[in-house]
């Protein structure tokens, strides 16, 4: 499948322009409002709030993050981190949305200091989007998976292998967005979408998939090779 990128790489998310503005103009506000009722007084209030701003924003920007990033290795069969974070589970379990069988589930988890971007974790074509209202448990819970608001999403490849990747929210994330349509070719180094507030991505692979990583690894969102799909005639 030729290489093709629809999405332009950014420094930091789209996703992030409205709050980001609308943050900076909301705390330009508030420390105008400080400077001006503590400038005959005492100037400290002034720097403390202005500091705490700074730090505030500082850290809305760094989450809205968007490093650039390709990946060079071989696509063929390579399952990719769909995300930053850490990886909290490798385990056999029963897929009941779409499969409705055993699968092998590898979750990475987003704590609030990581990129927030979601990467296709493999190439393909999509076969299904679904987006589930639900609650928001802490993400890292297993009931996450199945109780918590998410999106689903089932790729193809060009083997014919199946992968279903699954955005969660968590406890304080409240909006997925899921940039892919169905019947749209998907490809690694492109934007599956983005979840705003700590949260997780849960993928689904086939039993006899090899996994290359292990409980409590750091990944790097389309770097990290986490899984070999199996080859096609397995």
């Amino acid at each position: 499948m030729a290489k093709h990128k629809r999405l332009k790489q950014i420094r930091l998310h789209s996703e992030g322009n409205d709050i980001l503005r609308h943050s900076f103009l909301l705390l330009v506000v508030v420390n105008a409002i400080v400077y001006f009722l503590c400038r005959h007084i005492a100037p400290w209030p002034f720097y403390v709030v202005a500091a705490i701003s700074v730090v505030l924003y500082s850290i809305m920007v760094n989450f809205f993050r968007c490093p650039l990033r390709q990946f060079h290795g071989e696509t063929e069969r390579t399952v990719v981190a769909a995300a930053d974070g850490k990886i909290v589970v490798i385990e056999e379990v029963e897929e009941n949305e779409y499969f409705h069988d055993r699968r092998l589930m590898i979750s990475i988890f987003m704590s609030i200091t990581n990129v927030h971007a979601n990467w296709f974790p493999v190439e393909g074509i999509v076969k299904k989007v679904v987006h589930h209202n639900g609650n928001f448990h802490k993400a890292w819970l297993p009931k996450a998976s199945t109780e918590n608001e998410r999106s689903t999403v089932v790729i193809e490849t060009p083997e014919g292998i199946e992968v279903l990747v699954r955005q969660i929210a968590g406890a304080v994330a409240r909006r997925i967005v899921t940039y892919a349509r169905e019947e749209e070719d998907c490809y690694i180094d492109e934007h599956m979408g983005f979840i705003k507030f700590g949260s997780r991505v849960d993928v689904y692979l086939p039993l006899d998939s090899e996994v290359k990583v292990k409980m409590g690894q750091a990944t790097v969102g389309n770097q990290t090779v986490i899984a070999k799909l199996p080859p096609a005639d397995r």
